[in-house]
């Protein structure tokens, strides 16, 4: 019944426009990176601002939470890789004194991204 009740919660989130900009402490902002949907959030601690990003693929996806504590001028990149073929989508959260900023979700180049690495051919 949990799970129920924090997808359903993770849903009514989501329907919310996706916002760009300032984030406010405890003031949850709805996230959209492909067919993944969620919400991310801070809270103000003594070690910095830990930020907190859920994401579920749709209603019926199990949620994935991602947490970080950041220091000032520190970032965090969530991204979504694509189907093959299909582009990566990424957004990052940045912390630049008291304030922590939320970009809209960006198409990776995918020239940029690091190889993936290669089983080893005997």
């Amino acid at each position: 019944m949990h799970r129920y009740i924090a997808l359903a919660a993770l849903a009514a989130a989501a329907a919310t426009s996706a916002h760009a900009g300032e984030l406010a402490p405890y003031g949850g902002e709805s996230i959209a990176l492909g067919s993944m949907r969620g919400v991310t959030y801070y809270t103000a601690s003594a070690s910095g601002y830990r930020v907190v990003t859920t994401l579920a693929d749709g209603e019926a996806g199990l949620p994935v939470r991602f947490e970080t504590t950041l220091a000032d001028k520190q970032t965090l990149k969530v991204s979504v890789p694509g189907k093959f073929g299909e582009k990566t989508i990424a957004l990052e959260i940045a912390r630049v004194g008291d304030k922590v900023f939320l970009s809209r979700p960006q198409v990776i180049d995918e020239s940029l991204v690091a190889a993936r690495p290669q089983a080893p051919t005997d």
